[in-house]
């Protein structure tokens, strides 16, 4: 039976895929063969010697040790795509707070006080302060072509918006899912020069950190409005408040409150509510507990942020050992010859990397020893070695 520790709560239509009678699922494990969990933090968490994978059950994984997680041999698990309409519906929203000036406008009309016809006569008199615009015609830029990108590239199309996008990573995938009609740019200062509204839809990482600073800002069409759905430190909030003082931007819709922009009329910031429904929280739950399920049983890989993906069907009726080393020369062939020398025969086998990770999956004809086991793990650049039976 393998044993899952939750961290967090976890939708039970995500437990409910993992059957009671293979999986042991709770809060309490000792000694778990994988973690599912939302926003614990592991950084601080020490490994146990007995963990085989973890799974986050939404699509960012900075709360993870990821590097220290590769170098155990342990794949981290994420949900790509599960929160996509969440978060989609959430930017297309804050799309039209900014252009109308919503929440500038609804708190004027609650600091409102006399009686109704006292009221409603301040309201005709103020209301030109709160003038907006229409979307039909303006231009988006959209910067990340994930799975949130592509839905609010498509969103916005349907409502009337030229589209432009930049993403160097597209995969193919995403790229089918485009419409046609979406520009592809060749930069991110280029989707700032054109564009009158930017959202972002990329991870932060050291190369996306203060991807929106105050360089960047100076080459946005005046008047712009920026959307930030995606991770609090790919923008440089005090860059956006010397934006806003300049007029460079309009107006500013995050997903991640900030001293430095309190109380300012033009920024919208929610609590980080991109992927909180009720759907999505279900939907990543099970899309992760699903992949968690198939690596312990298979030794398969889906959705991994440190491994590649690999995924051998299961046709023989011998066990199946699994390898991760570091991605150096020969590890194959030392592999090979382990089995072989062991009489094994292979019925099947899978290499793939995924820089400085390669992930070995191999079906043989019969049981593997103890003996072979022991043999792989005393190679050196090996990181975990495993028998499915």
């Amino acid at each position: 039976m393998y044993k899952i520790l939750t961290l967090n709560n976890i939708s039970a239509k995500g437990l409910d895929r993992l059957p009671r009678e293979l999986f042991e699922a709770s809060s309490e494990i000792q000694h778990p063969d994988a973690v599912l969990l939302r926003s614990a933090k592991l950084h601080d968490w020490p490994i146990p010697d007995t963990l085989k994978a973890v799974g986050r059950a939404g699509a960012g994984v900075n709360n993870i040790p990821v590097e220290a997680m590769s170098r155990r041999g342990i794949p981290v698990f994420n949900a790509p795509g599960a929160n996509a309409n969440a978060v989609k519906e959430l930017v297309i929203a804050g799309l039209f707070l900014a252009a109308r000036n919503i929440c500038p406008a609804w708190d004027f009309a609650r600091q409102l006080q006399g009686s109704d016809a006292e009221m409603n006569q301040q309201a005709e008199a103020e209301k030109k302060r709160f003038t907006g615009f229409e979307l039909p015609g303006r231009t988006l830029g959209v910067i990340g072509l994930g799975a949130i990108g592509v839905n609010v590239a498509n969103a916005a199309r349907a409502l009337g918006m030229n589209v432009i996008g930049y993403d160097p990573d597209i995969t193919v995938r995403s790229a089918w899912r485009l419409e046609a009609a979406v520009r592809r740019a060749h930069s991110i200062d280029e989707v700032f020069a054109e564009s009158d509204m930017v959202t972002l839809h990329v991870p932060e990482t050291d190369t996306t950190r203060h991807m929106v600073n105050g360089s960047r800002l100076a080459t946005a069409r005046k008047g712009m409005v920026l959307v930030n759905f995606a991770r609090a430190g790919v923008v440089d909030v005090e860059a956006v408040a010397g934006a806003l003082d300049s007029g460079r931007l309009h107006s500013y819709i995050c997903d991640f409150p900030s001293n430095a922009l309190k109380g300012r009329d033009d920024v919208v910031a929610l609590p980080h509510l991109g992927a909180s429904t009720h759907e999505a929280q279900e939907n990543c739950a099970i899309m992760v507990a699903d992949q968690v399920r198939d690596f312990l049983e298979t030794g398969n890989v889906v959705n991994s942020v440190n491994f590649p993906e690999l995924v051998l069907p299961r046709n023989g009726s011998g066990d199946r050992l699994t390898v991760v080393n570091a991605n150096v020369p020969n590890m194959l062939g030392q592999i090979s010859t382990a089995v072989a020398e062991a009489g094994l025969n292979i019925d099947d086998m899978v290499n793939k990397s995924r820089g400085d990770i390669a992930y070995t999956v191999t079906d043989v004809a019969g049981r593997i020893p103890a003996e072979v086991v022991e043999r792989l793990r005393g190679i050196e650049g090996v990181l975990s070695v495993r028998v499915i039976e």
